[in-house]
């Protein structure tokens, strides 16, 4: 079983994560959710389409403006409070490698730590335990944050990706964190070029074998937009195929920016595998 928060979610349950940007410098929407009210809007909206949990980041992944604590705080900790009175059930999960900002959004209402930088920060997981936050432990090739890769090369990026999230994860436990609490992610495109990126796709099911929740974080990512030549507001269709791909080799959790098409793939695919009903099953049997 997963543990988030209160809530529990056996092995086959597909969870949607949606993404809230607290930036305005954010890759796909500009920084259409920046403003307080647009990104509360952002919330709600996801959580009528079906998110079972949402991801505030108040920093750009990649390159950009400075952003220091003390304003990655400012971006992040009075909206966590405000999602966790707003929808007090929902799961909250705060994408950060900072371990300050950790201390702060766990008492201000954060299920979840994602640390999509791989524990550039050591001290993340320490706050993770001692707060009993779940955590996502996340390969980067040892990528510095807010950095892209540059002729990255790996003997076998699969390994390398079994090693470091695996043994990010067992630290983790090691540290506090409950089992139950934790999740890996291959990172897609961090640390990573487009045929990386594919092979980790291709072979997902050796990160599921390990028994650990996968996390998949594919929505509009530039490996996407490489494989088809297409811009970032034209990478839907190929996100769901990467999708569709993921679930059924057994990841759990997908982090992604358009909820309600997330949320119908991996409902289809469920049902394929045996795992979810039919909503309505009339053909042939009215």
């Amino acid at each position: 079983m997963l543990q988030l928060g209160p809530a529990r979610y056996p092995r086959g349950r597909t969870l949607v994560m949606a993404i809230v940007n607290r930036t305005p410098d954010s890759f796909f929407d500009g920084g259409a959710t920046y403003a307080d009210a647009a990104a509360l809007e952002r919330v709600d909206r996801a959580v009528e389409e079906g998110a079972d949990l949402v991801d505030v980041g108040g920093v750009k992944a990649g390159p950009g403006q400075v952003v220091d604590v003390a304003e990655e705080l400012r971006r992040t900790v009075p909206f966590v409070a405000a999602v966790r009175e707003r929808h007090p059930g929902l799961v909250v999960s705060v994408d950060t490698w900072r371990h300050e900002v950790a201390r702060e959004v766990v008492p201000a209402g954060a299920d979840l730590l994602n640390d999509a930088w791989g524990g550039a920060d050591p001290r993340l997981a320490e706050v993770a335990a001692e707060l009993g936050a779940g955590l996502v432990c996340t390969h980067t090739g040892g990528a510095a944050p807010r950095t892209r890769p540059h002729r990255v090369a790996y003997d076998d990026v699969v390994a390398d990706v079994l090693g470091q999230v695996v043994g990010l994860a067992e630290r983790a436990v090691a540290l506090g964190v409950p089992r139950e609490r934790v999740v890996i992610d291959p990172a897609h495109d961090f640390g990573k070029n487009t045929w990386q990126s594919l092979e980790v796709t291709r072979r997902l099911d050796e990160l599921v074998a390990t028994g650990w929740p996968v996390l998949v974080s594919l929505s509009n990512k530039d490996f996407v937009g490489e494989v088809l030549d297409l811009p970032v507001g034209e990478r839907l269709t190929g996100t769901l195929a990467a999708t569709a791909l993921c679930a059924w080799m057994g990841a759990q959790v997908f982090r992604v920016h358009q909820v309600r098409e997330t949320r119908q793939v991996l409902d289809l695919v469920a049902a394929v595998k045996g795992d979810l009903p039919p909503r309505r099953a009339v053909r042939g049997l009215a």
